[in-house]
């Protein structure tokens, strides 16, 4: 996963980036208040005493949400930091709706989710974490993404399915796979005994719109919890079958394979036009087209694509593929990124070409651009070019004379 995500950035690691990363793995992030410079050990112990001693007061934040913080600090969630910040407020209020503020794990809940409001991730790699959970978070993994875990595999929407019914159904198919620590299967346990009060209809009876919302959010965050949990353990992420084509191909950086030059001949297609490239001739760079009756486009044969040969004997293999289009006698590099990667392989699944991200359609653009100010420029295409004006005229040049033809009538 971490290579995968070099790959979907295009940023490296740094020595500085992996040690901090490994420290807060490690060693937390002080979740709790712990205080002092007590070592993580400590640390732990504190807060699987404060859990035992819940029972014996009222909800506090240092008991109550005590074993949300020890869950919330195995390696698997710690990468996974983010839960939605706008949860607790609406918590809090059913809450006290359905008269559970002695619940101590509804108060824990809303206690541990405030606590994702602030600054839950050391600040020298809160922006990389940030930008992982968004890349490769394993939540938002397809339902149809399989993993191997005791006893059969297993689809990650089976576990949509059971969570969506109940935590414990959840929790007893995620327990009967062996999918859980220890410390997951006793928070579950917790979150599965307060869903099924929210169920009594003693407790609904009042506020049972309340109460509906106090089990979605339950069952919602065990759900995220489990599958974050197995998800990482057998990177299973979002997009994961085209982060593996894509590493092969920057594997096969010089082209040997055949993945690379089928890229190309993708791009070639985006870049032309029904087999031919349009140069506009009444704008520049960044400005919009007009509407077709009002455009004057230069047309000339379709650009080449073509995988770059490149020798790096003696030095480190590079981190990118690129691609070069011919212009006439000069090529222009593409970087080959997993953006542009992604947009290729959705445009074979179907995708319309207008629904490209904004960065591949920029860059799209930026390349068409730079191949204009070049054949604008071939004097090959100046003795002869086929200019079209609007939507019917055609100019052209024949020996020596410009010829205009509208409609198949010169």
């Amino acid at each position: 996963m971490l290579r995968w995500f070099e790959l979907g950035t295009g940023k490296r690691w740094t020595f500085r980036d992996l040690f901090s990363l490994m420290s807060y793995l490690l060693a937390g992030n002080g979740g709790g208040r712990r205080e002092g410079a007590a070592d993580p050990c400590a640390w732990a112990a504190a807060l699987d005493k404060a859990d035992k001693e819940r029972a014996l007061g009222k909800p506090r934040r240092e008991t109550s949400a005590a074993l949300f913080w020890l869950a919330a600090a195995q390696y698997q969630h710690a990468l996974f930091h983010r839960w939605d910040r706008g949860l607790a407020a609406s918590l809090l209020q059913d809450i006290k709706e359905l008269g559970l503020q002695d619940d101590h794990t509804a108060m824990g809940l809303y206690f541990f989710l405030q606590s994702r409001n602030a600054g839950c991730v050391p600040a020298t790699i809160a922006p990389l974490l940030d930008t992982f959970v968004e890349l490769l978070d394993p939540a938002m993994a397809p339902p149809d993404a399989k993993i191997a875990l005791w006893g059969a595999e297993v689809a990650l929407g089976d576990f949509d399915i059971r969570y969506s019914r109940s935590v414990r159904e959840g929790l007893d198919y995620s327990a009967k796979h062996r999918a859980l620590s220890p410390t997951e299967r006793a928070l579950l346990e917790r979150l599965s005994a307060l869903d099924e009060r929210l169920g009594d209809p003693r407790v609904r009876r009042k506020r049972p719109t309340a109460a509906s919302r106090m089990q979605c959010i339950l069952r919602d965050f065990a759900c995220r919890l489990t599958r974050r949990s197995v998800g990482v353990r057998h990177a299973s992420v979002p997009d994961a079958d085209t982060f593996e084509a894509f590493q092969r191909v920057v594997a096969d950086v010089d082209g040997l394979g055949h993945d690379l030059r089928e890229i190309a001949i993708r791009i070639e297609e985006l870049l032309n036009h029904d087999k031919n490239f349009e140069v506009s001739l009444t704008t520049t760079f960044g400005q919009p087209l007009p509407p077709p009756r009002r455009r004057a486009m230069l047309i000339v044969p379709g650009l080449r694509v073509y995988a770059r040969t490149s020798s790096h004997e003696g030095r480190p293999r590079p981190t990118l593929c690129y691609l070069d289009v011919e212009a006439g006698r000069s090529l222009q590099p593409i970087a080959l990124t997993y953006d542009l990667f992604k947009a290729v392989r959705d445009l074979e699944r179907g995708l319309s070409p207008a629904s490209l991200p904004s960065s591949v359609l920029a860059m799209l653009d930026t390349t068409r651009a730079r191949m204009a100010g070049v054949i604008v420029r071939d004097r090959t295409v100046q003795d002869r070019p086929t200019i079209v004006l609007g939507e019917s005229v055609t100019v052209e040049r024949h020996r020596g004379r410009f010829i205009s033809t509208k409609r198949g009538a010169r």
